[in-house]
């Protein structure tokens, strides 16, 4: 065995130029550029992608792979994402334009342009190779007017962001870069403002209306692969925006989801008293992911708070409290996540409910689920099932709530008298031809 390793390392090693032409860190010709914290610390660097400054949340990522994919997450929105990473970009971007049909959902990554407000990297490739790439990150960047900064100690900002939580920051480029540093007062808090808002569908749309089960979404700020996912498991899909009351029309559905989300879900009050009149009056399938897990923590009870850096990465564990098609309890799950809120973990428990999931690292709430007494079928999780990117631990949960939704269906479950009269017409809306995800317009 040892003399036949030794034979193995004998192998001549790929050349310098070819391990360089997909690898190799980007010339730092930029102009100048400077992140500057608002805790006082400054980081400097080269620009990358649109040399503009701009102002944001600044957040780190540990995620080691399928940056375009967090980069499009609309979760992301008006933050300044950091990767751990130390080399990013090698594999370049892809064509984000896909068919709309029973199997795709018009764009390739989690929406149709960059949603975050600029990018911060160690290295960045300056050559990247993949079958399907077709621009680098730098000009992907660029053609949507994002800024970054490469050349600078990201474990440093990771060690900061640690210790003191997530900061709001600014990327100065160019002549701004020269400037002195923004004066507390002058940083801007994003969190202030209602980001669902900004990244909801205005409109509703359907997706595979031939699809056997009817499914509709409140959009908190939906990742793709949400819609993917469902439509991929037969559904017809009806997208709403963020505070549509769906009590009006909820018996033409067969369930509701709730996607994921950027921002305060205090901002979302409106939606999650809609959402607790479903919960009252409403016996089918209810699914809520990140956003839409807090929405309906709150609907039911519990509250919400800020936590000091939030979970963001492909690799969170969280251990299963309890069983539930797929899942089984006191099974530890590896997830990807991406939230800086969390619902309190309260004793009792509100009536009718049960912790699902907790962090294995923090122990803060990673999902809820109705009990079996309280006769409801309603799960929220914290942590993103569909992964895009991350691990494929608990996709089945897919599954297993448009199993739920068609099972349902079968039983013919009655319309509440309540909304008997509101759904007498059935309403349609428009079938989706073009991808309608909204980009990001990013403060400067």
């Amino acid at each position: 065995m040892l003399r036949g390793f030794a034979t193995l390392r004998a192998f001549p090693r790929p050349t310098a130029f070819s391990r360089a032409y997909a690898t190799g860190s980007i010339a730092l010709n930029g102009p100048p550029a400077v992140l500057h914290l608002k805790t006082g610390q400054s980081f400097e660097g080269k620009a990358f992608g649109a040399h503009r400054s701009v102002f944001g949340e600044t957040v780190f990522s540990t995620s080691i792979t399928s940056y375009t994919e967090s980069m499009t997450d609309p979760s992301y929105r008006s933050q300044i994402l950091v990767f751990t990473s130390p080399l990013i970009g090698n594999y370049g971007v892809p064509n984000n334009r896909t068919p709309i049909d029973s199997h795709d959902v018009g764009v390739h990554l989690e929406s149709a342009g960059i949603q975050c407000t600029g990018v911060i990297v160690q290295n960045l490739a300056e050559k990247f190779s993949h079958y399907e790439a077709l621009e680098s990150l730098d000009a992907w960047c660029k053609r949507h007017n994002v800024p970054g900064i490469t050349g600078v100690d990201t474990r440093a900002i990771t060690t900061l962001l640690r210790d003191q939580g997530t900061t709001l920051g600014r990327i100065a480029v160019g002549a701004d870069a020269a400037l002195e540093a923004p004066q507390e007062h002058e940083y801007w808090d994003p969190s202030q403002e209602n980001l669902v808002a900004q990244v909801s569908t205005l409109e509703p749309y359907t997706l595979n209306p031939s699809g056997d089960v009817k499914i509709a979404v409140l959009d908190f700020g939906s990742k793709a692969n949400i819609l993917r996912s469902l439509v991929r498991r037969g559904a017809a899909v009806t997208v709403l925006p963020w505070n549509y009351d769906f009590n009006t029309i909820r018996d033409q559905f067969d369930g509701l989801f709730l996607t994921n989300g950027p921002g305060d879900p205090t901002q979302c009050m409106e939606a999650a008293m809609n959402v607790r009149k479903t919960l009252e009056e409403w016996e089918k399938p209810v699914f809520g992911i990140c956003m839409g897990h807090q929405i309906l923590g709150i609907a039911a009870g519990l509250k919400a708070y800020r936590m000091r850096f939030g979970n963001r990465g492909h690799n969170q564990p969280v251990l299963a409290l309890a069983s539930s098609g797929s899942i089984k309890a006191g099974r530890v799950y590896v997830t990807s996540q991406n939230h800086q809120y969390a619902l309190e973990l309260s004793d009792p428990f509100p009536e009718g409910w049960e912790p699902f999931f907790i962090n294995c690292n923090d122990s803060s709430v990673e999902g809820i689920k109705s009990t079996a007494e309280s006769g409801k079928r309603v799960w929220g999780v914290q942590f993103h099932p569909e992964s895009a990117g991350g691990p494929l631990d608990t996709i089945e949960m897919f599954t297993d709530f448009v199993d739920e939704c068609k099972a349902v269906k079968a039983l013919g479950v009655k319309a509440t008298e309540s909304t008997m009269a509101a759904n007498a017409a059935p309403v349609s809306f428009p079938v989706l031809d073009v991808p309608t995800y909204r980009t990001a317009e990013v403060a400067a």
